[in-house]
C-alpha cells in the first residue's frame, strides 16, 4: 500500500511538472484586463496564426466585440504562419475582413511612422520559444521602439514559454547582433514574451534609450516549473513539443552544412548531410509547404532520428552541443562545415573556435558559466512568474 501511494505521489509530481495538471490561460484569454484598454481606441495587432482566443483568432474576437481594428502586422512568416523560413513576407490584406496587413519581416522589420499614424494602441499577441534567434522577439524590439518613438501604448498579451524552464548558452557579444539576435542574452533566456519587453524597456536597450509604455496582460497558473506544451505550431518547421525542445540545440544547424529535416515530416527531429559519416539513419528532403527549397533537395542524407532519443533537455534543464560536435567531427570537409550565419546564431565567434579546437562539450559550457550568472541576476528583475 505504501508503495502504491509512492508512485501515485510520484506520478502525480510528473504530472504537474509537465504542466498537464495546470489550467493554464494565456493572456489574450482574459479579455476583462484588456477590452476595457481598448474601448474607443484604434487598434493595431502585431499577431500570426498562433494569435488565438479559445481557438478563435485574436482578430476575430476583437471584431467581434466591436474593437475597432485598425491595422495589422505580422512577422516572419507571415500572419497566417505559412511562409519559409528567411522567405520576404509582403504586405497584402486580410482575406476575411480586409484590414491591411503590414509585414514586419524582409527589408521593413519596424513599423514606419506612417504606419502608425492613425493608431492608438498596439495588441501584440504571438507564441514565442524562448530561443535568442527565433525572430520574433527581433520583431518586439522593434515594435516596442516605434512605440516609444511615437508615444503609442503597446499591450502584450502573455503566452508562456515552452523553453521556459532554464537558461543556457552563450551571451550575445553586441558586436555580432543582428535580426537572429539583438540583445546579450543567452541562447535560452527563459523568459516569456512579456517579460522579456519588461528587460527590454528596463535595460534600455531601445534606440536612444527610449522606453515603451508598456501594459501585460500575464498568464494565469503559469510559472517556470511548468512544461507548457504547444499544441500548435509557432512556425511551419517547429511541428511539435519534441522539435521546440530541440530547437535550441538542432537550430545552430542552420550556420552550417548539416540540414535540420527541412523538407520532411519530422524538420528539428533530425539532421543530417548526404556525406556525414557513422550516421546509419536516411531521409531524403523533398519540397514541402514550408520548405519549399530545402537544404540537399532530392539528395540522400545520412543523419540521426532523434525521435528514437529521449528527450534528455527536458530533464537536464540545458541545451546540448552533443550533436554539434558528433557532426563536425563525422563530414570529410571541416574547413567548410560553418559558414558565417553560424555567429550570428552562437552570437559569439568563440563557439566555433572552440568546437574546432576539439573541446569537449562540457569544458565549452564552462566558458559561459559566469556570463551566464550575471544574466540570471539581470533576468530576475523582470520576471512576471514564479522561476525554476
Amino acid at each position: 500500500m505504501r508503495l502504491l501511494f509512492l508512485l501515485t505521489g510520484t506520478f502525480f509530481f510528473l504530472l504537474q511538472s509537465m504542466g498537464q495538471l495546470h489550467n493554464i490561460s494565456v493572456g489574450a484569454e482574459n479579455m476583462n484586463e484588456y477590452l476595457p484598454l481598448l474601448k474607443s481606441k484604434r487598434v493595431a495587432i502585431v499577431g500570426n496564426h498562433t494569435s488565438l482566443v479559445n481557438n478563435v483568432h485574436l482578430l476575430d474576437t476583437l471584431l467581434s466585440r466591436k474593437v475597432k481594428v485598425v491595422q495589422i502586422f505580422c512577422p516572419e512568416h507571415g500572419f497566417r504562419g505559412t511562409a519559409d523560413a528567411g522567405q520576404v513576407v509582403a504586405n497584402s490584406k486580410d482575406k476575411k475582413t480586409g484590414i491591411k496587413i503590414i509585414s514586419l519581416y524582409g527589408q521593413n522589420k519596424k513599423p514606419k511612422p506612417v504606419d502608425l499614424q492613425k493608431v492608438d494602441v498596439v495588441l501584440f499577441d504571438i507564441q514565442d520559444v524562448g530561443v535568442r534567434f527565433y525572430t520574433y522577439i527581433s520583431t518586439l524590439h522593434y515594435v516596442m521602439e516605434a512605440c516609444a518613438e511615437r508615444k503609442k501604448t503597446l499591450i502584450i498579451l502573455d503566452r508562456p514559454n515552452p523553453n521556459g524552464f532554464y537558461v543556457d548558452g552563450p551571451i550575445l557579444e553586441l558586436k555580432h547582433k543582428s535580426f537572429v539576435g539583438l540583445h546579450p542574452v543567452p541562447l535560452v533566456h527563459g523568459m516569456t514574451i512579456g517579460e522579456y519587453a519588461q528587460m527590454i524597456n528596463g535595460e534600455k536597450w531601445l534606440a536612444n534609450g527610449v522606453q515603451c509604455s508598456l501594459k501585460i496582460i500575464s498568464c494565469e497558473n503559469y510559472n517556470h516549473n511548468t512544461r507548457f506544451k504547444i499544441s500548435l505550431a509557432p512556425s511551419p518547421n517547429l511541428r511539435n513539443p519534441r522539435a521546440v525542445y530541440l530547437y535550441p540545440s538542432l537550430g545552430l544547424f542552420e550556420g552550417t552544412v548539416i540540414n535540420v529535416g527541412r523538407g520532411t515530416d519530422f524538420p528539428f527531429e533530425v539532421f543530417g548531410h548526404p556525406k556525414l559519416k557513422n550516421a546509419g539513419y536516411e531521409y531524403t528532403p523533398t519540397s514541402k509547404p514550408g520548405a519549399r527549397n530545402p537544404p540537399h533537395k532530392g539528395q540522400i542524407c545520412y543523419g540521426i532520428d532523434l525521435r528514437q532519443y529521449p528527450d534528455s533537455t527536458e530533464w537536464n534543464h540545458q541545451f546540448s552541443l552533443r550533436w554539434l560536435i558528433f557532426a563536425y567531427n563525422n563530414v570529410p570537409d571541416k574547413k567548410n562545415f560553418f559558414n558565417a550565419f553560424f555567429t550570428n546564431l552562437a552570437g559569439t565567434p568563440t563557439l566555433r573556435i572552440l568546437i574546432e579546437s576539439g573541446m569537449k562539450e562540457e569544458d565549452i559550457r564552462k566558458t559561459w558559466t559566469a556570463k551566464l550568472d550575471e544574466f540570471k541576476l539581470i533576468r530576475r528583475k523582470y520576471l512576471l512568474y514564479d522561476d525554476f
